[in-house]
């Protein structure tokens, strides 16, 4: 997880990045009900407006891009921020990918889907009972974008089990139908 607040922190240079050891703050992680490590806690004006329990990476950088918006950017001029290393994407992609066994890339968040195929995947996987972490590809142009390429998969949503690329809604339900797709999770 340290690659990717350092990542986040780089990506999002107008923000600050604060990291604490809970068990040597014992006053801070009381005020800010710390119980479970890792957490992150997004603050605005003082106040938490979101928090992450765990090392999940995709629920992370989708909070921190959500919640930068609106935050004035850093001092680079746009044509720096737009090119980004095409090796630099690919490590952040895979990190994504492998972020947790089950995971899914979507429009939207499984609480607001914001297409029908996303919204048939999440629930799929809520029947099926599997958990999974997502990540929503409209608050990041450049992993919508190169995840594409990266999986050689054009439409969304997106499923990985275990790092590989398992397919769209279509191959999804097939997995599914067929019994399949519980086999495969279960397997890892």
């Amino acid at each position: 997880m340290n690659d990717v607040v350092t990542e986040l922190a780089g990506k999002f240079a107008s923000l600050q990045f604060v990291k604490i050891e809970a068990e040597n703050f014992p006053d801070i992680s009381e005020e800010f009900e710390i119980a479970a490590v890792p957490t992150f806690a997004i603050l605005k004006g003082g106040k938490t407006v979101e928090r992450i329990e765990g090392a999940k990476a995709a629920e992370l950088t989708n909070a921190v891009a959500k919640h930068a918006k609106g935050v004035s950017a850093s001092n680079k001029s746009l044509a720096e921020n737009d090119v980004k290393p095409a090796k630099d994407l690919n490590t952040r992609l895979k990190s994504l990918i492998e972020s947790a066994p089950v995971m899914v890339f979507i429009k939207g968040t499984p609480q607001q889907p914001r297409c029908g195929f996303t919204r048939q995947l999440i629930d799929i996987l809520g029947e099926q009972k599997i958990k999974y972490s997502s990540f929503n590809i409209l608050v990041d142009e450049d992993v919508r974008q190169g995840l594409k390429a990266y999986s050689n998969w054009p439409t969304y949503p997106q499923m990985y089990v275990n790092g590989e690329l398992i397919g769209g809604l279509d191959i999804v339900k097939e997995l599914v139908s067929s019994g399949e797709l519980v086999e495969m999770i279960e397997a890892n």
